[in-house]
């Protein structure tokens, strides 16, 4: 049998060995890939009722509001609502989004409608005014935290961010008197601003695919409404691990009141959705 000589076979066990011994283990090894993030889409529907004070234009009348669900969807034509959940260890992101569009509120009676812009003439008592409303409600709420407390009994996130509201008006009115006939009139204004938050964020397995929530935040603090808050309580039963539908009640109380401008709602009612993770 044919064999090598000793001191080749020596020569390339040295080769060898001085190759692994000059590969640092970093090399050797396949690095770590760091944890992806965990998210969850949530589209949900929202059977709100609207009550408050609004004013539809600046430094106008403010108007006294108090609607059920259904005088909402009355005059609805298009909403929609959307929550968006990621985390990444402890690490956690909170997103939630609120688009109404409502058309033609229509209301009647001794509405001083010289404080209407547009109309431009003096109207005199005992004057008819009828008027209609269009409003667009934006509402966008930004939310970073870190998770306090992961035990299997339950956890716990604590958050900061922002919400932002954008609301935009067009109101169309017409008076009648026999002293100056009929006069129509329309006008269309938009405002916004921004309030800091602070939250909290709870969570409960319950075992047989079924667990309870709980979130809240408050803000505002002068520095865009005066004050903001919302409470969220749901229950949550899993089909599978990327699939979910849950319930709950869910309120989002907002006061503002600036530079002529009042918002001052409660939106409160049942929550339902379904919830896809990824």
């Amino acid at each position: 049998m044919y064999r090598l000589p000793l001191f080749i076979a020596l020569s390339l066990y040295a080769i060898q060995a001085a190759s692994a011994i000059a590969t640092p283990p970093e090399q050797a090894q396949e690095p770590r890939k760091k944890p992806d993030w965990t998210l969850q889409v949530t589209p949900f529907l929202w059977a709100a009722s609207l009550n408050g004070k609004v004013s539809p234009f600046q430094r106008g009348s403010t108007l006294d509001v108090d609607k059920s669900f259904s005088d909402v969807m009355e005059h609805l034509r298009v909403g929609g609502f959307l929550n968006i959940w990621a985390r990444q260890q402890r690490f956690v992101l909170s997103g939630n989004l609120m688009y109404v569009d409502t058309r033609d509120a229509r209301a009647s009676g001794p509405l001083s409608a010289f404080q209407i812009p547009g109309l431009g003439i003096t109207i005199p008592a005992g004057a008819n005014v009828e008027g209609k409303v269009d409003s667009t409600q934006f509402m966008a709420t930004l939310l970073g935290g870190y998770r306090v407390l992961d035990t299997p009994e339950y956890t716990l996130d604590m958050l900061g961010g922002m919400r932002f509201w954008h609301i935009s008006n067009s109101v169309s009115v017409t008076t009648s008197h026999p002293a100056i006939g009929s006069h129509s009139a329309s006008y269309s204004e938009d405002f916004k601003w921004v309030d800091p938050l602070v939250g909290m964020r709870a969570f409960f397995p319950l075992g047989d695919n079924w667990s309870v929530q709980s979130e809240a935040d408050i803000g505002g603090f002068g520095a865009g409404s005066d004050l903001t808050w919302s409470v969220l309580a749901s229950a949550t039963y899993s089909f599978t691990d990327t699939l979910s539908a849950s319930a709950g009640y869910k309120a989002l109380k907002v006061n503002y009141d600036h530079n002529g401008h009042v918002y001052n709602t409660l939106l409160s009612g049942p929550v339902v959705g379904m919830t896809w993770r990824f």
